[in-house]
């Protein structure tokens, strides 16, 4: 699963990287340690151009009578989007990203689990799948949620975990934020595993382990 991630470059950054002045973020900052239920950037396409929005993660479909089920809705397996019903209508036509600029995955070791922090080997801003909803309470608020999309482990990640999230190479971002696909298999051959020769990977602090922790010490890389 992908349950925790880090988005730590400039909102002028963010505009560069998906070309775009449309924002209605209300307050960014650097994210040392976004962890699900929290509201996160993400990038849906207008039919125009691309906006950086607001999303809570944690899926909530549309038609759900509550809420209670957003945190078990933190990712959803690209291998079986289009049997489950919290899913499989999104696809066509609620896509989002959700850019990123690290994930932490845990990896068991004989001396227990070893958090680590998951990169662009040159550092750079990526884009992992997402879909969205927009659920409407009974008092008729509305809240916009997403989730994760994850696939099978490359060669760097199966040292790790056996899964990670959906990365798209930046020539498919087009193609996956389009308002006017709708050609669903087309949009499932996008989420595969991203390139190992092009992410590398570091241990980190066991402090990412608790949610209340959110420094710039938790990118840091564990010496040994």
């Amino acid at each position: 699963m992908c349950g925790r991630y880090t988005i730590t470059v400039t909102m002028e950054e963010l505009m560069i990287r998906y070309m775009t002045d449309d924002s209605t973020l209300g307050h960014y900052g650097p994210k040392y340690n976004v962890a699900p239920m929290q509201y996160i950037p993400a990038i849906i396409n207008t039919g125009s151009s691309n906006r950086i929005g607001q999303l809570r993660w944690g899926l909530v479909p549309s038609w759900a009578k509550d809420d209670k089920n957003a945190s078990k809705l933190i990712n959803a397996r690209s291998e079986t989007l289009l049997e489950k019903p919290s899913f499989k209508h999104l696809i066509s036509t609620r896509r989002c990203i959700i850019p990123a600029d690290g994930f932490y995955e845990w990896k068991k070791q004989a001396n227990g689990k070893q958090p680590m922090r998951i990169v662009m080997s040159d550092g750079s801003i990526f884009s992992m799948a997402g879909l969205y909803d927009i659920w409407v309470d009974a008092e008729g608020k509305k809240t916009s949620t997403c989730t994760i999309i994850t696939t099978t482990p490359n060669r760097l990640m199966e040292e790790i975990y056996d899964r990670m999230p959906v990365i798209l190479r930046p020539e498919d971002e087009g193609d996956w934020l389009g308002r006017n696909n709708n050609d669903v298999q087309s949009l499932m051959a996008l989420l595969k595993p991203y390139d190992a020769s092009k992410m590398s990977a570091y241990p980190v602090s066991s402090a990412v382990g608790n949610v209340r922790n959110d420094s710039k010490e938790l990118i840091e890389q564990l010496q040994s």
